[in-house]
């Protein structure tokens, strides 16, 4: 009989896991205590630095089943969470995910599945960098001006480029004008050619 692991994370510490644990149970699934490892970690941290995932690994042997009830569980990244369920069906490790519907993820259909949701989140991460990049130039087309205001008004920038040609030091600015030294050296390398200053 194969050992059951199941896989819980949430990303707050104020979030609990409980409910994954019992869509596991109502799944049909019946998981041990000890085989239940939780974790308390943001999905964006890959499973490599995951320390609960990795006591997980150490744990699991082939024959062995992992459980997850979301896909994001195991990563947000599509890419990773196609190449940890590859990695585990490479030790013999199957992967099931109770939202779809309990399906081998390292099984034929289950790698079907992964390929389909692979191409779709790239797809989506494709769509979302043209609307950026559209909304962008329409946004240039239309004289609104990019990035971070500044921090000094015109009339502060007009006396750093003074202070800065009779010779000031851009600490000594930066304490003038209460503001960071990155923003006077940004302000005299926008304004002064390369060593002129």
């Amino acid at each position: 009989m194969p050992r059951i692991f199941v896989y819980v994370r949430v990303s707050t510490v104020g979030q609990t896991t409980e409910n994954q644990i019992q869509e596991v149970e109502a799944a049909g699934f019946r998981v041990e205590p000890r085989r239940v490892v939780t974790e308390t970690i943001s999905g964006n941290t890959s499973i490599a630095q995951r320390r609960g995932f990795g006591r997980l690994m150490d744990r699991l042997a082939a024959g062995n089943i992992l459980i997850v009830t979301k896909l994001d569980r195991l990563g947000r990244d599509a890419m990773n969470v196609s190449t940890t369920v590859k990695m585990l069906g490479a030790i013999g490790v199957k992967v099931y995910c109770v939202a779809l519907g309990g399906a081998d993820l390292t099984g034929s259909s289950g790698t079907m599945t992964m390929h389909v949701l692979n191409a779709v989140a790239q797809f989506e991460r494709d769509l979302l960098i043209e609307r950026t990049q559209s909304g962008l130039r329409r946004a240039k087309s239309k004289g609104k001006i990019l990035g971070r205001t500044s921090v000094l008004s015109e009339g502060e920038m007009q006396s750093v480029l003074k202070d800065l040609a009779e010779g000031m030091s851009v600490s000594a600015l930066a304490r003038k004008f209460s503001t960071s030294r990155q923003t006077i050296m940004r302000v005299r390398s926008e304004n002064f050619p390369l060593g002129s200053v």
